[in-house]
């Protein structure tokens, strides 16, 4: 897979994730709605493109969900003071064998050659 998806995969996540974060602002500040709208706006036209650009959607959309997850429980800690338990850890750390999984069946023969 080209670099440039997976680069336009990353700020899929990051778009979503930012907007993610902005609607738990958006409790205490509505204007943060703003970015909310802007941030899922902007990761669907991205997921869109790395859709278009060849990767299955089972890939993108996995790695698309699962590191939104892990990225939006560990920001949420840090910057809204959440919990992260140990078993949140153990579930991230099976998130991401998870991910790794399923770009590993993904792969084709010839895509290492």
């Amino acid at each position: 897979m080209r670099t440039r998806t997976w680069g336009l995969l990353a700020g899929a996540v990051l778009s979503e994730v930012s907007a993610t974060l902005a609607l738990r602002a958006a409790n205490d500040d509505p204007t943060w709605f703003v970015l909310v709208v802007a941030g899922y706006l902007a990761a669907f036209v991205l997921l869109a493109a790395v859709l278009r650009a060849g990767m299955s959607i089972g890939v993108a959309y996995g790695l698309w969900a699962a590191t939104g997850v892990v990225l939006t429980a560990v920001a949420g800690a840090f910057l809204f003071a959440e919990p992260l338990t140990p078993v949140m850890g153990a579930g991230i750390a099976l998130i991401v064998a998870g991910v790794l999984l399923v770009e590993l069946g993904a792969r084709h023969p010839e895509e290492d050659a």
